[in-house]
């Protein structure tokens, strides 16, 4: 193929969802001149899946990304159709919103955004070669030829790299919505050395809206007070359009054991390993045979389309199947499938072979983000390339890296659980998987990294202005409310009303308020002096006097963690030549050169008493180079 130069660029992006959205608006707004290249530019953004962002974990990832100045949690608010708070009835901790978007446009506010961005260039073009010279990527070639260069190259393919789609025995290559999948590029990955596996994922059937009885159902509403997912944005008000809720029964179990046969999934066709968390029907079905029903969300897709997203259904079965177990679930008899289910296969990376900062272990200037990493979701998607997108201009500006550890947010969670741990099928973010939840709350994400995005560069002055504003708030009112004492003549009738034991001497506001019963809300009766605070300012202060102790503890616990990820470890360590280590963590060491000891805890194959042994071997060092000083200096 003849091939011609068509531009030169700082940052190139491959792929225009949600990783590749994230990574070239951090690039450009950073001051880089970036080009995201997408296969179709209807991609971009796209909700392939369901038509929500957030939810139990994902929610703190995109109030992070918007506290380091990404774009999700912003179109999320220009876009949400619904929105709710999950886990309520639990602590702040694991609090976690979630939105359902219009799913078209979601896609046409970012794909706007993007066209904005004066230094940020969108093209649609298929790349199908990366330009490699001397170990390092300088840029892409497309299918026409075109060659574009640049210093640093970002990877976010989705799950359109050799993408493969199954419904029952039809097999055929595609990306996901029926987009043109990208063969050629997968086959270069793989013979640049690049170690590539095979993940698996899949979507539910979208039926039409007049088909559905929803008398049959159970209403699903948003919240009567919305939460923005972005701390610029105080209030929101908007109609939101209901959900619904029905259930699968023993009638539908037994359609779809009758033809477990013909399921792509148990037939041997599919290679690709799936989501453990996000299981198709027929999986469901197999694996919990026990289980009466399964719950299913009928969710709208948007405002001006009748397509209706049936969550918890996706399936690789074929299509009469598909219509057949369908019309056995109450409110879905009638139903009419506008597309069909299907399970999508797809080459990624092994995350294992990257740096903390995303950057490729193999080619230098080489960034990796998203589903290409072999995590799944949207929102773990943007939080990498956004961290990708960073860390690439801080790379090519000669800083040191941005890289956030697993105390300071969920994206050091996600990033840490893929580079040091690995993972053998479609990585979730989870509450469950922070060690340091109660401090990585969603309230507080602007709190723990608007600053950081401000000192990176990416956090514009007016948002840095409102951050500062909150900080100063939070701080002022906690001050003011610890001196604040009320009397039991004043407290006592409020205190009775909310069912609370009465108090025998003036107490502080603030102690007040550490009880469960009490809010700041409530306390308004006996507080004339209050200033007036937002929703995001009263919400963080208050869960902030209530878990006061328990947040103590935390800090602890963070201040030991601190300290083994302060004992940094060079790049040029040879563990093999350090004695006592085990030989498994000798091989595991020195394939993935941890940067602290810490991190070295976390890496599976090595034990606790390697680490023992590690640091004895830092201190033995330091040791020997504190003596070679010290007779530098007598010499």
């Amino acid at each position: 193929m003849d091939t011609f130069f068509m531009g030169e660029y700082d940052i190139i992006v491959i792929g225009a969802g949600h990783a590749g959205c994230e990574a070239g608006l951090a690039a450009s707004r950073m001051g880089k001149k970036t080009l995201m290249l997408s296969i179709n530019l209807e991609a971009v953004a796209m909700m392939p899946c369901n038509p929500s962002i957030g939810g139990t974990g994902k929610g703190h990832l995109v109030r992070e990304v918007d506290a380091l100045g990404g774009e999700m949690g912003v179109n999320t608010d220009k876009t949400f159709i619904q929105s709710r708070m999950l886990n309520t009835a639990k602590g702040p901790a694991v609090h976690s919103l979630r939105a359902q978007a219009d799913k078209t446009r979601y896609h046409l506010e970012m794909k706007k955004t993007i066209e904005k961005e004066p230094l940020l260039d969108m093209k649609q073009g298929e790349v199908v070669d990366l330009v490699i010279e001397d170990g390092k990527a300088c840029g892409v070639v497309l299918r026409t030829g075109a060659v574009y260069r640049s210093r640093a190259v970002i990877l976010a393919t989705g799950t359109f790299l050799a993408g493969k789609i199954f419904i029952g025995d039809s097999v055929f290559d595609s990306g996901p919505n029926g987009l043109a999948p990208s063969m050629e590029l997968a086959e270069r990955l793989r013979e640049y050395g690049l170690p590539m596996r095979r993940f698996k994922t899949g979507t539910p059937a979208r039926a039409l809206a007049s088909s559905l009885d929803y008398s049959k159902m159970i209403p699903q509403d948003g919240d009567e007070e919305i939460v923005p997912f972005s701390f610029l944005n105080e209030e929101l008000k908007r109609e939101q359009i209901r959900c619904w809720l029905t259930y699968t029964n023993e009638k539908t179990h037994e359609v779809i054991r009758a033809n477990f046969h013909r399921s792509a999934l148990f037939g041997g066709k599919i290679e690709g390993v799936g989501p453990r968390y996000c299981p198709s029907i027929e999986d469901k079905v197999n694996r919990f045979a026990d289980r009466k029903r399964h719950q299913l969300f009928i969710e709208p897709e948007g405002l001006d389309t009748e397509e209706m997203y049936i969550q918890g259904m996706s399936s690789s079965l074929p299509e009469d199947v598909q219509q057949a177990f369908y019309e056995t679930i109450e409110g879905l008899e009638n139903l009419k499938i506008v597309r069909p289910a299907y399970a999508i296969e797809y080459d990624c990376i092994d995350p294992l072979d990257l740096k903390m900062t995303l950057e490729n272990r193999t080619l230098d200037g080489l960034f990796c983000a998203g589903q290409f990493n072999g995590s799944s979701g949207y929102e773990e998607a943007a939080a990498q390339g956004l961290m990708a997108g960073i860390n690439a201009v801080l790379k090519l500006d000669g800083k040191e890296p941005f890289i956030l550890d697993r105390s300071q947010a969920y994206i050091g969670v996600l990033i840490d659980d893929l580079v040091t741990k690995g993972t053998n099928e479609p990585y979730r973010i989870m509450t469950s998987r922070a060690e340091y939840r109660l401090m990585l709350r969603q309230d507080n994400a602007d709190l723990r990294l608007t600053e950081l995005g401000h000192e990176v560069g990416l956090v514009r002055q007016d948002r840095y202005d409102k951050y500062l504003e909150k900080k100063k708030a939070v701080e002022l009112e906690t001050k003011r409310l610890k001196r604040k004492m009320v009397s039991p003549e004043r407290a006592n009738p409020l205190l009775e009303q909310l069912g609370t034991a009465p108090i025998k001497t003036a107490q502080s506001l603030y102690e007040l308020l550490r009880r469960p019963e009490v809010t700041y809300d409530n306390t308004a009766e006996i507080d004339a002096e209050r200033p007036a605070l937002t929703r995001h300012q009263r919400t963080t202060m208050e869960v902030e006097i209530k878990y006061g102790g328990y947040i103590q503890k935390q800090l602890s616990q963070i201040e030991k963690f601190k300290r083994l990820e302060g004992r940094k470890l060079s790049s040029e360590i040879d563990y093999s030549k350090i004695d006592g280590l085990r030989i498994e963590a000798q091989q595991k060491l020195n394939d993935l050169k941890p940067v602290s000891v810490g991190q070295a805890s976390r890496i599976s194959g090595v034990s606790p008493a390697d680490i023992n042994v590690l640091l004895i071997y830092l201190e033995k060092n330091r040791r020997k180079t504190a003596d070679q000083g010290e007779k530098s200096e007598e010499s």
